[in-house]
């Protein structure tokens, strides 16, 4: 979909006598709607556009484009006070000449935009109004580095794409961008854990019945992980079903990758039809293009494969929509990372005259003491923890660490900064004014775990399969009441998910609670040494990025004859974001190239 609006065109006088593109072209909004899933609305001089479903507290069926623009009419910029769901919304007020545009908490649902005086395009999707944009330079140095593009930039020099949580306003005087929902973490002074876990467990039930309920005939199915996300969702699934639900998996038939033992396990727990694909190197060489250039943009995550196959499994069994348990990881305190720096925490409540003038000169900073084995994993922890978040995550990066001068070219590195990268971060980290670093830390992967990654991940493969994804544990009120649960509670001294696990405790085998989180990597380096026909396709797009002035060509063939084949499951990542971006590019500007 796309629509362009000169603001000076838009004339309220004109009736509106039908809801359809054409007739809107005569108020001056030009709109192409074909295909997609969207509801149009007027009414005295007003337009709206309703993508997903919009909820309000006050009514209890999803709202329409109309009632939104009810509320806009009558709350003007706070229409969206109270406002649920999964949604993007624009609102064009012609007697203003005005254009607003929002989008949900996790942009599950969202805007891309193209602004110049007087004008706006927007559009679901970048590349449907960047096609004569430059480049940006900038964008192409975050994905190397995030392997993705985090809002509100995009691959276009001249789109912006719409941050979580956040209403823009677009008027002859300019715009305005500002979040019109930030994450608010309260603690309670004396948590109930009995009445915790009974909210709790009616919340993730009422969520995932809400979804069903919503879709009546449709045939729903669960992705299955073998994880405590998948597991809860498609458990929750089928405790409502009244007959076995299908849930569905994917496997690696390699050391250290496959989980599909845990799926089993949960599955046979909950009585859930299991189905299971197992991925192969064929299956990564034909899917790598139709994955990359599916997106409107660059996109790096290397789950991404796996998870269309286990889609479009699904989708040819006649599945209609898969329930995923994104989100619990970033809700309620799952990631290893939140443990790992609660311990590098530790080291600020050392008194500061005896960490500066003792413990930094005698193990930090001493050449001699890193020669010593015992010693310089301590002045190894000490450089860490002196570290502040989020910088201190970075210091793990592999571009980072193998060194942007290394490994970047003069004339690409002449014109990014990889400050503002860093900056963007912290202005993310610091913009929660929770006093627990665990919550901080919840907020800033809302953002660039979620809102930037794993659901542009799961939303754009099931799109390219053609079945449609609900995201059960995102719902607003389970948001809620993540922000409203103690801090302890999602870290409890070094473990991890504390509460989840055990208000599930009862719901959930007690092998996957017990369970190390292990994630859904794909091994791309391991068979891509293996696997000829995969090896030439990595090596051949390896090689053709390495033409386009971006990496020195010297790194791509140390990547691809030194470094891969030494640690194929630590440089594979690499090899992967780099061929991926390159099959992106040859599909949408074959002709990219900077000059020297």
């Amino acid at each position: 979909m796309r629509f362009e609006i000169n603001l000076a065109d838009l004339n309220p006088a004109l009736p509106c006598h039908h809801d359809t593109p054409e007739e809107w072209s005569r108020h001056g909004i030009l709109a192409t709607t074909q295909g997609a899933r969207i509801d149009l609305a007027s009414d005295q001089g007003l337009f709206g556009v309703l993508v997903g479903q919009a909820n309000s507290p006050e009514q209890s069926k999803p709202l329409s484009a109309k009632a939104i623009l009810g509320l806009y009419a009558s709350q003007g910029k706070r229409f969206l006070d109270g406002l649920r769901g999964r949604y993007a919304i624009a609102v064009i007020d012609s007697r203003q000449r005005t254009v607003w545009l929002a989008n949900d908490r996790m942009a599950v649902n969202g805007w891309c935009y193209r602004l110049s005086p007087g004008r706006i395009i927007f559009s679901d999707r970048a590349d449907q109004i960047g096609e004569d944009s430059p480049i940006s330079r900038q964008a192409l140095l975050s994905y190397l580095i995030q392997h993705v593009i985090p809002a509100p930039a995009t691959i276009f020099e001249e789109v912006s794409r719409l941050p979580a949580g956040h209403l823009l306003r677009v008027s002859e005087k300019g715009c305005e961008l500002a979040p019109h929902w930030v994450p608010t973490f309260s603690e309670p002074a004396a948590p109930d854990f009995a009445a915790l876990k009974d909210e709790f467990r009616a919340l993730i039930e009422a969520s995932v019945a809400q979804i069903a309920n919503n879709r009546p005939g449709e045939t729903l199915g669960t992705f299955l992980s073998g994880g405590t996300d998948s597991s809860t969702v498609s458990g929750t699934l089928q405790k409502l079903a009244d007959r076995p639900i299908r849930a569905y998996s994917i496997g690696f038939d390699v050391n250290g990758y496959d989980e599909m033992e845990f799926a089993r396990i949960a599955a046979r727990h909950f009585g859930i039809d299991h189905r299971e694909y197992y991925l192969t190197p064929e299956d990564v060489r034909t899917g790598m293009p139709l994955v990359a250039t599916h997106y409107d943009q660059p996109f790096g995550n290397s789950s991404a494969v796996a998870a269309y196959h286990c889609a479009r499994v699904a989708q040819t069994e006649g599945i209609t929509t898969l329930l995923a348990g994104d989100g619990g990881d970033e809700l309620f305190g799952g990631n290893a990372r939140y443990a790992k720096q609660r311990i590098f925490s530790w080291y600020a409540n050392i008194p500061a005259p005896l960490r500066h003038l003792v413990m930094e000169p005698l193990f930090a900073d001493n050449a001699l003491a890193g020669k010593i084995p015992l010693v310089s994993k301590v002045g190894s922890y000490i450089q860490q923890a002196r570290v502040p978040l989020p910088d201190r995550m970075n210091m793990y990066n592999l571009l980072q660490r193998l060194g942007l001068q290394e490994v970047l070219t003069p004339a690409f590195l002449a014109n990014v900064s990889a400050e503002q990268i860093e900056a963007e971060q912290r202005a993310t980290y610091q913009a929660c004014s929770s006093p627990f670093q665990v919550n901080r830390m919840l907020a800033y992967d809302w953002k660039y775990t979620l809102a930037d990654n794993d659901l542009p991940k799961v939303l754009g493969t099931t799109g390219l399969a053609g079945i449609q994804v609900e995201f059960p544990l995102l719902a607003d009120a389970l948001i809620d009441f993540s922000a409203r649960l103690p801090a302890e509670y999602k870290l409890h001294g070094l473990q991890l998910r504390w509460f989840f696990k055990e208000a599930l405790r009862d719901f959930l085998p007690g092998e996957i609670l017990s369970k190390k989180k292990q994630g859904f990597g794909l091994p791309f380096g391991v068979w891509a040494l293996q696997h000829d026909a995969l090896r030439k396709l990595a090596e051949s797009a390896l090689a053709s990025f390495g033409e386009r002035g971006v990496i020195r060509p010297a790194f791509i063939q140390r990547l691809i004859k030194d470094l891969l084949p030494a640690y194929p499951g630590y440089y594979g990542e690499l090899a992967w974001i780099i061929t991926m971006l390159e099959f992106w590019l040859q599909d949408r500007v074959p002709q990219f190239r900077l000059d020297d």
